[in-house]
């Protein structure tokens, strides 16, 4: 039977054993030993290559309408164990997938989509969606806490309801645009709800955030790394659509507190934009009244606005790290919140573990704390903790990065200060760097980045004297040029 047959059964028993007839029921064959036309259904039997382990085995499904339907699956089978005559593992992997999808009741694999698989030499089983595959996916990530948390965030908000139903080899750009696409249109839906002079329709979108342009890329960046990782496994074969598809890095710059924007902010409350930089004043004002009013906190404060560790960073500082007298610092630790939750781990890429050098002022503030901090573990005697940290509540406790940003933002308000995120305090310290003329290489080691473009875009383009000294080198060049002809004539 290597070619198959097709045939008639029924669900008839033996009325004696109460045994299925199966295709000897007398009432499927008529006199002549053609197959009635009026009882049982089509089936269709065909032998398959053996098992991994030798073992013989036949495909077979009953329950089809008509004979003409059991005749095209069964040359639907034939198809596809033809794709691969010569080769003898492929064929048993085809013989595999007939088996399986006959025993789930679906329908037998497409002849082009397993065509295609057998040109990239990639797995045969059946494709999961990408709802699925992403379910899988994020079952086995090895990656941190705060990462995993992200990942499942986005692929249940966006990916799945947009993408979900899409087999996963069959994904492509378009649908990834079209999510995209889908995402501005309820942006814009929650921007005219909130402009609406409809109470309820200002109502409905309470506390009912937009996608922003950080989100968007976070949304493509999870699902580029889901795709190449099935890249990788071989269950998909071709490019990366995710990495096809370009999302508008719509990424806020640093504005500086100048003093227009300030006296403007003083008047009407606005702020320019969400990335706000203060001065080199306006840092030594801060500094100031955090030194007479959050003397515990002032030392770490004054570290990240002069050198600009990010707050986990700070917060994490190793006290075996920090060595004043050849005035280094090594940033090798940070903490960091899931949640609420701080948790101590190593910064995220190699760039993060770095050596910062301090300036005196910083060395001399660091050297009057570490006086006070044994003054504080003194006191509290056997009761002081061993953290193994640099800055320490004077309980001697690790302070958690949200109330080190709790109290920088009360403070600020206090000293009547234009306002700033605590991360902006880094963005200061590397545009005053970069004022006074540090080489944009040394600014980036400092703060951690892996390359310079990052600094370089975000920051070397912010200070007004930066343009003015650019300008007036321009002018002066030019007019060199245009003094020298006069002279000579």
């Amino acid at each position: 039977m290597p070619d198959g047959s097709i045939f008639k059964r029924c669900g008839c028993r033996h009325p004696d054993t109460g045994k299925p007839l199966g295709n000897d029921c007398p009432k499927l064959r008529r006199a002549n030993r053609a197959w009635s036309s009026d009882h049982g259904h089509w089936a269709y039997q065909l032998e398959l290559p053996p098992t991994t382990d030798g073992g013989r085995r036949q495909l077979r499904r009953s329950g089809l309408p008509t004979r003409r339907a059991a005749a095209d699956e069964l040359d639907h089978a034939r198809d596809l164990l033809a794709l691969v005559n010569g080769d003898r593992r492929r064929r048993t992997e085809i013989a595999d997938l007939l088996q399986a999808a006959v025993r789930a009741k679906r329908p037998l694999p497409e002849v082009d989509r397993i065509r295609q698989r057998l040109r990239g030499d990639g797995a045969l089983a059946d494709m999961p969606t990408v709802a699925e595959y992403l379910t899988g996916w994020l079952t086995h990530l090895t990656v941190d806490a705060n990462t995993q948390r992200g990942y499942e965030s986005i692929a249940r908000v966006h990916l799945i309801p947009h993408l979900g139903d899409i087999p996963l080899d069959k994904l492509r750009t378009t649908h990834i645009r079209a999510m995209f696409a889908a995402i501005e249109r309820r942006n814009d839906g929650i921007a005219a709800a909130r402009a609406s002079t409809d109470p309820a329709m200002r109502t409905s979108v309470t506390g009912v955030r937009p996608t922003g342009a950080t989100t968007r890329q976070r949304i493509r960046a999870c699902l580029r790394k889901a795709i190449n990782d099935a890249l990788a496994d071989e269950l998909i074969v071709g490019a990366n659509p995710a990495a096809l598809v370009k999302v508008p890095a719509d990424r806020p710059l640093p504005i500086v507190w100048e003093d227009e924007r300030v006296q403007r902010w003083k008047t009407t409350g606005e702020v320019p934009g969400p990335v706000m930089v203060w001065t080199d004043s306006q840092v030594v004002q801060f500094l100031d009244y955090a030194a007479a009013h959050a003397p515990d906190l002032y030392p770490m404060w004054h570290y990240m606005a002069y050198r600009g560790p990010r707050r986990g960073e700070a917060c994490g500082l190793r006290d075996s790290e920090v060595r004043l007298h050849r005035r280094e610092t090594t940033i090798n630790n940070q903490i960091a919140t899931h949640g609420y939750t701080a948790v101590q781990k190593p910064p995220k890429s190699r760039a993060g573990n770095r050596d910062v050098a301090l300036d005196t002022d910083t060395t001399k503030v660091l050297t009057a704390y570490k006086a006070r901090r044994a003054a504080w573990q003194l006191a509290a005697g056997d009761a002081w903790p061993d953290t193994g940290l640099f800055f320490v509540r004077p309980d001697g406790k690790p302070w958690h990065p949200n109330a080190v940003t709790q109290r920088f933002r009360k403070l600020v308000r206090k000293a009547g200060l234009p306002p700033i995120r605590l991360h902006d305090l880094r963005h200061s310290a590397a545009t005053i760097a970069l004022d006074a003329g540090v080489d944009i290489k040394v600014v980036s080691e400092q703060l951690g980045h892996s390359t310079t473009t990052l600094t370089r875009d975000t920051y070397q383009s912010v200070t007004r004297r930066m343009h003015q000294d650019a300008a007036d080198a321009v002018a002066k060049k030019i007019d060199r040029r245009r003094r020298g002809p006069r002279l000579a004539g």
